[in-house]
C-alpha cells in the first residue's frame, strides 16, 4: 500500500503505542486540568488550560490557571464575570486578546448549554467560540470529551518535523498541510486524548528546542533527524526580520494626595481593556536598534509634538485619551520630568511585545486640585474610564499589563 509518508507503514503503526508506553510511565499525569484519568471528563476545564497554555508554558499557567478555578469554578461564572475582574485575573500572562476571547467565548458556550442543555460536541462546534482554532478544538474534543480529536501545535509540530525530517518551512501552509496529514495518521482512534497529552509532554519535556533528550526518547530508533544528527535543524522555520522598536514616554500624572491616573485601554489594540499610564508617543526605529544608558533621554515638550504633528501617527499612536491629555498638558504648558529612581535614570524600561519592542521612559507630573479636577472632566465628558489610584492600590486593584508593572519595580 503506497504512502505518501518518508517512513515505512510498519513505523507508522508503530509510533502510537511506543508513545503512549512512555507516556504511561514517564510522562505528567498530575497537572490540574488533565481529564484522562476520570470517567466524566470536564471540557470546561480542558478549554480553559488550551487557552492560556496558547503560547505560554505550562509552569506559567499553573498559579492563574488555579486562581481561575477558584474565582470562576464553572464557564457560567465566567461568564458573569465583569472584564475588570476576568482582567485583573489574567495580567502579566500576556497576549491579552485571549483573555477577551476566554470572556466571549465562555458567554457563547453559555448561550450553546441554554439551548442544547451541553456543551458543543463537535469540532465544528468548538471552532464557532472565539479564539479556539482547529487544534485547540481538537484538544477540548480529545482531553475534553474523551472522542476522538486531533492536535497541531506547537510540540506536536516540533515532534513531527524531527521524527519526519520535514524540512518545509512550518510557517507555511504547505508545511501545515503536510503536518496535519501526517499527525491524523498516527492519531490512534481510541485513546486519541492520550496521546494528544504524550505528544505535547513529549515535546515539552524531551524533544525540546536546544537540547532534545534523544537517548531518553522511545522514538529514536526511526527518528530521521536523529539519525542526521540535525536534531535542532528543525523544525524549519524562516528566519524573524528584526523587530521594530517604539518609544513612549509613560506619564506619572499625580494630584496633590500622590493618586496617578490611570487609563483604561480600548477594548481593540494593545492591552485590550486593561489599565495603562497615559502614553506619550516618542518614535519608532525599523530593526535591531541598540540601546545604551543615557542615550535614549525623554522625549518631551517640543520634541514630541514635531513627531506627533503628523496626524497619521498622531492618530494611530495616541489613544483618544492620550490625544486629550496630550492637547491638555500643551495647553496648561506643564512638562513632564524624568522619574530618578534608579542609577539608570535615563535608561528606558524595555518591553518585547510579539511584534515589537517597547521603550517606556517614565515621566512624572504633579498636578494641584484644579487641574486634576479639569483633566478628569475633559476624559470623562469623552466617556474615557479612568482611575486615581496610587501604584500599590492599582496593582492589586486594576488589571495592569506586565509592562506597567514594570515601571513601579
Amino acid at each position: 500500500m503506497p504512502t505518501q509518508f518518508s517512513h515505512s507503514l510498519t513505523s507508522l503503526d508503530a509510533f502510537a503505542p511506543r508513545l503512549l508506553a512512555w507516556f504511561e510511565i514517564n510522562g505528567r499525569h498530575d497537572l490540574p486540568w488533565q481529564q484522562h484519568q476520570t470517567d466524566a471528563p470536564n471540557p470546561y476545564i480542558v478549554w480553559l488550560s488550551e487557552v492560556m497554555l496558547q503560547q505560554t508554558q505550562v509552569t506559567t499557567v499553573l498559579p492563574y490557571f488555579a486562581r481561575f478555578m477558584t474565582s470562576f469554578p464553572s464557564v457560567q461564572d465566567l461568564a458573569a464575570a465583569e472584564w475588570d475582574t476576568i482582567a485583573e485575573h489574567w495580567a502579566g500572562l500576556g497576549y491579552y486578546a485571549r483573555a477577551r476571547n476566554l470572556h466571549k467565548g465562555a458567554k457563547q458556550l453559555v448561550a450553546v448549554i441554554d439551548e442544547s442543555g451541553d456543551f458543543p460536541q463537535t469540532l465544528a462546534g468548538w471552532e464557532a467560540i472565539s479564539g479556539v482554532g482547529p487544534s485547540t478544538a481538537g484538544a477540548i474534543i480529545s482531553m475534553g470529551l474523551h472522542r476522538y480529536g486531533v492536535i497541531c501545535d506547537g510540540n506536536v509540530k516540533r515532534v513531527q518535523t524531527r521524527w519526519a525530517a520535514i524540512d518545509g518551512d512550518i510557517t507555511k501552509s504547505a508545511t501545515t498541510k503536510e503536518l496535519w496529514a501526517l499527525v491524523e495518521r498516527l492519531t490512534p482512534i481510541e485513546n486519541s486524548g492520550l496521546f494528544a497529552q504524550a505528544m505535547m509532554d513529549m515535546g515539552a519535556t524531551l524533544c525540546t528546542r536546544s537540547k532534545p533528550a534523544c537517548l531518553l526518547c522511545p522514538l529514536q530508533d526511526d527518528c530521521l533527524a536523529h539519525a542526521q544528527g540535525r536534531e535542532t535543524d528543525y523544525p524549519v522555520k524562516a528566519k524573524k526580520q528584526p523587530k521594530p522598536s517604539k518609544f513612549s514616554n509613560a506619564l506619572l500624572i499625580e494630584d496633590t494626595d500622590g493618586k496617578i491616573l490611570w487609563l483604561q485601554r480600548p477594548d481593540n489594540g494593545i492591552w485590550g481593556g486593561l489599565w495603562s499610564l497615559p502614553l506619550e508617543f516618542v518614535e519608532k526605529i525599523s530593526g535591531k536598534v541598540a540601546v545604551k544608558d543615557k542615550t535614549l533621554s525623554a522625549v518631551t515638550g517640543n520634541q514630541l509634538l514635531e513627531v506627533a504633528s503628523n496626524e497619521k501617527i498622531y492618530e494611530t499612536e495616541f489613544t483618544t485619551a492620550e490625544q486629550i491629555i496630550n492637547e491638555w498638558l500643551n495647553k496648561n504648558k506643564l512638562s513632564a520630568k524624568s522619574v530618578s529612581n534608579t542609577l539608570l535614570d535615563d535608561s528606558p524600561i524595555k518591553h518585547s511585545l510579539t511584534h515589537f519592542h517597547w521603550y517606556l521612559t517614565p515621566q512624572s507630573v504633579t498636578l494641584n486640585d484644579t487641574q486634576a479636577t479639569e483633566i478628569t472632566k475633559a476624559l470623562q465628558a469623552a466617556e474615557i474610564n479612568i482611575n486615581w489610584l496610587n501604584a500599590d492600590d492599582a496593582q492589586v486593584t486594576l488589571g495592569l499589563p506586565r509592562a506597567m508593572v514594570k515601571i513601579f519595580e
